[in-house]
């Protein structure tokens, strides 16, 4: 454990804990109890690693005042962040712009990606092809977003919010950007073995193996490709929360840079694809395709 993290924390109000470990909430959909443990996977088993008070929320329910925290943690849903009909998105969208008010750092994963970079001032829209599976990363920045594989599973997308970095892609969506101390990604970095099996059990539920077999989606041959990648996830995933948290840390509080693009080389002007139709209209058949995260129950 990394005791150095509990010696002196500063609140966003300004205090000083002296002698209190930094404090986090993680915010959680569709799943609670054990399961929402789970879902948590290697990010919830890294904020352990560093000592962090963690307190663990399930969407719709009121989490702590963003400035009494030292880190917002927002993981992924089966809804979509752009739908405003979702009963809890409207409050959650208000306290991760409560957050970035108070410069609390935010790390978003997939829908929590997407969340933020809503929150941000960004669109969020369905993606022109879902991606399901391990795909390869390009990094711009890979000592804090490893370049190489990392788990996918969306069918919706962000696009970069104005003033951050686009940090990594793939050839069909943004997979990463950063925005002053806040960081929102597209993959899964979370994924386990046992939160893959949380996936699973959301799947038989609803019904939907067929239907994602019919998308290349065979869970039987995925469960054993995270089982054999389990130890290079960790790894990876292990390396961009220390790389997030120490620069979270460094920087919490501070105005996001107005800048845009992608670190390293300029960005394209956006064109027809990247002004895409509203996500508000017409959803996909099952309704569950047009999700943000196809990974919770």
């Amino acid at each position: 454990m990394d005791t150095v993290d509990a010696e002196s924390t500063v609140g966003r109000d300004g205090t000083i804990r002296t002698g209190t470990p930094p404090r986090a909430v993680v915010i959680v959909h569709d799943v609670a109890n054990g399961a929402a443990v789970t879902e948590t996977g290697s990010i919830g088993d890294r904020l352990r690693h560093h000592g962090v008070d963690v307190a663990l929320v399930t969407s719709g329910t009121p989490p702590p005042p963003p400035r009494t925290l030292d880190l917002v943690v927002v993981m992924g849903s089966d809804k979509s962040a752009y739908d405003d009909t979702v009963p809890w998105l409207p409050s959650e969208l208000s306290y991760l712009r409560a957050a970035i008010e108070a410069g609390t750092p935010v790390l978003g994963i997939c829908f929590g990606g997407q969340l933020l970079a809503r929150a941000l001032g960004a669109l969020v829209r369905r993606a022109p092809r879902p991606e399901l599976g391990w795909r390869s990363v390009t990094s711009a920045v890979p000592d804090l977003v490893p370049a190489g594989l990392w788990l996918e599973f969306h069918f919706d997308t962000f696009d970069v919010p104005p003033g951050a970095e686009e940090i990594a892609w793939t050839a069909d969506a943004p997979q990463a950007f950063r925005s002053g101390p806040h960081l929102g990604v597209q993959f899964h970095p979370e994924i386990t073995p046992a939160s893959f099996e949380g996936w699973v059990r959301g799947w038989r539920e609803q019904g939907l193996e067929p239907w994602l077999r019919g998308h290349g989606v065979d869970a039987a041959a995925l469960r054993a490709e995270i089982a054999t990648r389990a130890d290079e996830a960790r790894h990876r995933s292990d390396a961009l929360f220390d790389a997030f948290w120490a620069s979270a840390r460094a920087t919490a509080g501070s105005t996001p840079p107005l800048r845009a693009g992608r670190a390293g080389r300029p960005r394209a002007a956006p064109g027809p694809a990247r002004r895409s139709r509203s996500p508000t209209t017409a959803a996909w058949t099952p309704s569950w395709s047009s999700s943000s995260c196809a990974s919770q129950a």
